[in-house]
């Protein structure tokens, strides 16, 4: 049995640490009941819909029902963990996300497979195998997880960071300009993602000039490819100063 933690250290190729919280069994358990009470719910609604309008025969619903209730937890786990970036309704209540276990970012195909194995996780019953695969495995993590590499972690709520640290008084930052991007760019960072380009900006000194360059332009690539702002807002914008007008946008409020 592998040595059990809470969390997960990922070192990146420029050499920077960073931890994630994993998430519990009893959290992603509580999530899972809110996502199948969801899916329960819907099924029946729509069950009900169907048959008072005389569309189908008595039979008919029944069986319409079984595949229903095979084929419904997982179209609705891959549609939501890809539509939310690794999140379920239960998840994004409970705070949790499915993200690659290097780090990166979360391919659809780790989806698929990890919810395709839901069939193996819930044997032989209320998820039984999943859950003791959880609770061996040092990350937490059901037999989908192992087989997409794939892990469950427990966001941190961000924390107001003082940006005098890192921004002048009357700073201008161009992204401002479309409120509407803000808006969306807000929406795909994750706390996570943005707790670690305000860490970078404000230990940037302390790292050497290659490595700086290096690291801010990794930084800035992963943010564009977030949300594409026009190309004349940013193109004379170097990489530092876009993570820094990301995090202006993301943590300082527009008065």
């Amino acid at each position: 049995m592998s040595e059990r933690t809470n969390q997960l250290r990922i070192r990146t190729p420029e050499g920077v640490c960073f931890s994630l919280l994993l998430a519990g069994p009893v959290s992603r358990c509580l999530a899972w009941i809110i996502d199948a009470f969801s899916i329960f719910l819907a099924i029946h609604i729509l069950i009900s819909i169907v048959s008072r309008l005389g569309i189908l025969s008595y039979d008919l619903p029944k069986a319409i029902v079984f595949v229903l209730y095979f084929t419904c937890p997982i179209g609705y786990a891959i549609i939501m963990e890809w539509y939310w970036n690794g999140q379920t309704l239960g998840k994004r209540l409970f705070g949790l996300r499915v993200i690659d276990i290097r780090g990166l970012h979360l391919d659809i195909n780790q989806i698929v497979l990890r919810n395709l194995l839901r069939a193996v996780d819930s044997l032989p019953m209320f998820y039984l195998l999943g859950g003791i695969a959880c609770l061996i495995n040092r990350h937490a993590q059901r037999l989908g997880d192992l087989a997409a590499n794939t892990i469950v972690i427990k966001e941190a709520k961000a924390i107001q960071p003082d940006l005098n640290l890192i921004l002048e008084k009357n700073y201008y930052n161009s992204l401002r300009e479309h409120p509407h991007l803000v808006a969306r760019l807000r929406q795909q960072i994750t706390a996570e993602e943005a707790g670690l380009a305000l860490q970078a900006l404000m230990r940037r000194n302390d790292l050497a000039p290659e490595e700086r360059v290096d690291l801010f332009h990794i930084i800035a690539r992963h943010f564009k490819d977030k949300v594409a702002f026009p190309q004349e807002t940013i193109e004379s914008v170097p990489s530092e100063q876009y993570v820094r007008n990301v995090i202006d946008v993301i943590f300082r409020v527009q008065r």
